[in-house]
């Protein structure tokens, strides 16, 4: 066995000749000096073997409970369910900073009596003051009497509390201890099941608690009060608890009766649907056993316990735990062997045959050892009785242990550190109670790492902490959104960008001053299908280079390629030596291919500023990304290029075209679908291009046919445009940038930027107290230390249900339940050419997003990175990402709205079908920036169907394609 339950019987040793306790026989009297008989030390024996539980059994109660949890939480359980896991609304634990001045209402913690509190929560840093309290009776005509005089009746109490403390009576916040059953629906809305602890009242059960004494408070007319939170005392245990090193999200309470709580995941409580955060839970647990999951352990005293009970067959655990049943426990077994000629030589005593008897008081002070028999030889005179123990201690540990190893699972944690707050008179007043719980509970949850802190009246500092964590979380959500408010862009303002590009984009054609360069590529076509033949490529636009060959055939393209790296040396050296290593990179590449001595036609990706003459003619206008090759800059790259070719006499080679990244992209996905007529880059940087009509474009000949046009759209904004919708924030990131001033659309939207703009909000919110309990770390002082890519990988962890059926002729894939991708039947592919045509990925609009995995990542990212977060700091963070991203989509989206709807009424159609093909890290990494691009477009484009196509290769494939094409269109001419 485990435990004190042959503490009974080790007492009785210590006073009983053969390990009974006796009563002292009178002088002469026919007993004294005589044993109690072997018969009765076997009954007496047997009698204390019914209260010893083994390990076995302490692990099946644990294991039942946390079913009964888990049931509860989900829904599953039946019309009388074991337990209740009741959401009490409060979502967060003290983390130190709550401050001011509260006012308590306690009813029900104390029977029939009434107390009010004034707290003053001063912080970590000042010293604690402690309550002015006061405590009303009630009289007992008002607690059987009609519940609005009962609600008066607090309300006057209120009152001449106040009246008796001279303070400020307005705008004080109230928080609620109301001790029964109640459904709670909200942190301040609280329904009353049904009364108890010999409360009667007429009219309340059925109606929500909070609003009757609101309704009391108005008619006493004395003061302002609000009413921020209804809160029972097992969640005040929890939130009066001591800050200490690891966090208290667990409150017990072990008195009259006995309740447990705890911060579970929100996710978890199915009547929350909610996905963020954590909620605490009041477990409700007294119940637990009703339905025989305790039959094991129940003794004949607790079933006779039960059966003499006001309410028999119900609240079972609460009876072998709850302080009001202990003492009745322990009388029950000293009648039961007295009553058998083992104890007190067969005699009674009114006590000990009287219900209530004895008292928990009782049986704390006759355990305590510290007392000495002396001690426990008055009690037996007072009472006529002997000391005793009961089987409260064990059940309790398997109980809390079950909670334990629920949070551990659900926070999925190899260890659990927590500190769980106790409260009531079986902790104050029984010795070896808490003992007991630390040894069982370590036995049952050797995984949970955990320290019992007594809670500072959790009826009265505890409530008041509720509602002052309430009061800040309150504050601090009114200051995130005033910070968020300039990121969340409404449809007015999106369309007022949507114009704003419109126009800088015809003034950028006809050659006026714009934003907007609106530079010609002279790329006149996208690929029709009929392209064939090797096509070399070169990819320049970072310190890797790459060197590509594509063979264009009916069954489509294939690519083969090799990485050169870029010397820093030779990045920042001349402009001869730049190029020279580019010519042996390529000669390198075709001795390993085989292709030594051919002429093949080349298009070169160089993904530098560049103003094009012509197709293959591109003067750069400045270095960019670490580049510094001298003698390069106002000069024609492919000029600069065909003189390297022209030193390495033996390669035959044709530079046919020089080409960006953007116009690659929309090549390379023209190539699949010939509707394809944008692209789009969105990643460290962000451009788009597109089709324009000849006609339209001021600094080339001809009207007719069609032009790409490089809007170089980063710069949009540059003219101050963009002013309504900059933040402070942007700001920052522009003045501490390389081009303060410049790029400004590129810094609202681009993965260079994003990380910055969230670390710039999350110093503001630091400042302002509202994350990270204030605390100014220097990480977060780092330029950088928030990289754009951690945006991605925490929204990466939301998963996507889609709750309507897919349209027609797509096929969805599922994992777990989860879409995870989508594509079209050939039915809608009728565009498409050739056997190895691409399927379309399927754009979903309608997604649920589910955020509890993105919460662990922002935590796994913020501790990387030394942050001191809480649970809350977690999803203010999280919705300081998802701000900032959106923001970026939405306006990428709006830009893209400008594009598509120039050519539909360029063409002058009702309604314009287009693809466009996209590129880019932040595109295609963040799970959820394409959807709100695609949401965006069409919402301000409504006359435009529009595709959106992620590229493959758009600098190395497109490049080639761009030279394909001008091949094709040389030939056409030819003929």
């Amino acid at each position: 066995p485990i435990g004190g339950y042959s503490q009974l019987w080790n007492h009785m040793d210590s006073i009983g000749p053969v390990g009974l306790w006796q009563e002292e026989a009178a002088p002469g009297s026919p007993q004294e000096g005589l044993p109690c008989s072997p018969d009765s030390s076997e009954l007496a024996q047997e009698c204390l073997n019914q209260f010893k539980v083994t390990s076995t059994q302490l692990r099946q109660i644990q294991a039942s409970l946390l079913r009964s949890m888990e049931q509860a939480l989900t829904g599953q359980a039946s019309p009388a369910p074991a337990v209740r896991m009741l959401p009490t609304y409060v979502g967060s634990t003290p983390h130190g900073t709550e401050q001011g001045d509260f006012v308590v209402l306690e009813l029900g913690a104390t029977g029939a009596s009434l107390r009010v509190l004034w707290v003053t929560l001063t912080g970590t840093e000042g010293h604690r003051i402690e309550p002015r309290s006061q405590e009303f009776l009630i009289p007992q005509e008002v607690m059987l009497g009609p519940g609005q005089q009962l609600f008066d009746f607090a309300a006057r109490c209120l009152s001449e509390f106040l009246d008796a403390h001279p303070v400020d009576r307005q705008g004080l916040q109230l928080g609620f201890n109301f001790s029964f059953p109640c459904h709670q629906t909200g942190l301040d809305k609280s329904t009353l099941i049904s009364w108890t602890k010999g409360f009667r009242c007429s009219g309340v059960e059925g109606q929500d608690v909070v609003q009757l004494l609101r309704d009391a408070i108005e008619r006493q007319g004395a003061c302002s009060i609000d009413v921020v939170a209804v809160v029972n005392d097992t969640v005040g245990t929890m939130m009066g608890c001591e800050l200490g090193t690891v966090p208290c999200e667990v409150g017990l309470v072990v008195d009259t009766g006995t309740n447990a709580c705890y911060m579970e995941e929100a996710r978890h409580v199915a009547v929350l649907d909610e996905d963020r955060g954590r909620v605490c839970v009041s477990i409700e647990w007294g119940s637990f056993g009703d339905d025989g999951a305790l039959g094991s352990v129940l003794t004949t005293f607790d079933r006779i316990l039960d059966q003499e009970s006001l309410n028999p067959g119900a609240q079972r655990f609460e009876k072998m735990i709850g302080g009001l049943y202990l003492g009745e426990l322990v009388r029950q077994v000293l009648a039961h062997l007295a009553q058998h000629g083992v104890l007190f030589g067969g005699c009674t005593s009114r006590a000990l045959l009287s219900r209530g008897g004895i008292l928990l008081e009782h049986v704390a002070e006759m355990e305590d050892a510290s007392a000495g028999t002396a001690r426990v030889h008055a009690i037996l005179r007072d009472l006529g009785l002997n000391p005793g123990a009961s089987d409260a201690e064990l059940p309790c540990p398997a109980a809390l242990a079950a909670v334990l190893t629920r949070l551990q699972h659900s926070r999925e944690q190899q260890t659990l550190q927590i500190a769980v707050a106790t409260g009531g008179r079986v902790f104050e007043h029984h010795p070896r109670f808490l003992s007991v719980l630390q040894e069982t509970v370590t036995l049952l949850a050797p995984e949970c790492d955990v320290s019992f802190i007594p809670s500072v009246d959790g009826g009265g500092q505890g409530v008041a902490m509720v509602t002052a964590v309430a009061a800040r979380l309150a504050a601090h959500r009114r200051l995130l959104e005033e910070t968020l408010a300039p990121f969340r862009l409404n449809r007015e303002q999106l369309a007022v960008v949507q114009a704003q590009m419109r126009e800088a984009m015809v003034k950028g054609l006809q050659g006026e001053a714009s934003s907007l360069r609106m530079l010609p590529t002279y790329v006149r076509a996208t690929p029709d299908g009929s392209e064939r033949g090797d096509f070399l490529a070169l990819d320049l636009g970072g310190t890797n280079f790459r060197v590509l060959l594509v063979h264009v055939a009916t069954e489509g393209v294939q690519i083969t390629n090799q990485v050169y790296s870029i010397p820093e040396c030779v990045a920042q050296g001349s402009g001869q030596q730049l190029f020279d290593h580019i010519v042996d990179c390529i000669l390198d590449f075709q001795q390993k291919q085989g292709l030594s001595g051919q002429s093949l036609p080349l298009g070169f990706t160089f993904s530098f500023p560049c103003r094009q003459l012509g197709l293959d003619q591109g003067i750069l206008l400045n270095w960019t990304k670490g580049f510094n090759a001298s003698d390069c800059e106002g000069q024609d790259v492919v000029l600069l290029l065909r003189e390297a070719l022209e030193r390495r006499q033996a390669m035959k080679l044709t530079v046919v075209a020089i080409v960006n990244d953007t116009v690659g992209t929309m090549m390379s996905c023209g190539y699949e679908d010939p509707r394809c007529e944008v692209g789009l880059i969105v990643g460290t940087g962000t451009n788009a291009c597109y089709m324009e009509e000849l006609r339209n474009v001021a600094g080339v000949a001809g009207d007719l046919g069609h032009m790409c046009i490089n809007m170089e759209w980063g710069a949009f904004g540059d003219d101050g445009s963009l002013d309504t919708l900059s933040t402070c924030f942007d700001a920052s990131v522009d003045r501490a940038s390389i081009n303060p001033g410049k790029q400004r659309f590129e810094k609202m939207i681009s993965g260079m930027y994003l990380g910055e703009i969230v670390r710039h909000i999350l110093l503001h919110l630091t400042s302002l107290g509202v994350l990270f309990r204030g605390q100014q770390t220097q990480s977060l002082q780092t330029r950088d230390i928030f990289k754009t890519k951690f945006l991605s990988e925490i929204e990466r962890c939301r998963a996507v249900h889609y709750r309507l059926p897919p349209p027609k002729g797509v096929f969805l894939f599922t994992l777990g339940g989860r879409l995870v991708g989508g594509r079209s039947t050939q039915e809608d592919r009728s565009h498409e050419r050739g056997a190895n045509a691409r399927p379309y990925l399927c754009v979903l609009f309608l997604p649920v997003p589910s955020d509890s995995l993105a919460l662990r990542q922002v935590r796994a990212i913020l501790e990387d990175l030394g942050l001191p977060l809480t649970s809350d700091d977690t999803l203010m963070v999280l919705e300081v990402c998802q701000a900032v991203s959106q923001r970026a989509a939405q306006l990428c989206g709006a830009g893209v709205a400008a594009v598509v709807e120039k050519i539909r009424e360029n063409r002058g159609l009702e309604e314009l079908t287009v693809s466009v093909g996209v590129d880019g890290t932040l595109y295609k990494l963040h799970p959820h920036f394409s959807r709100l691009v695609a949401a965006t477009v069409q919402e301000l484009a409504p006359c435009c169907a529009v595709t959106f196509l992620q590229s493959e290769d758009g600098s190395g494939k497109g490049a080639a394609l761009v030279t394909a094409v001008a091949c094709r269109l040389a030939k056409q001419a030819h003929v």
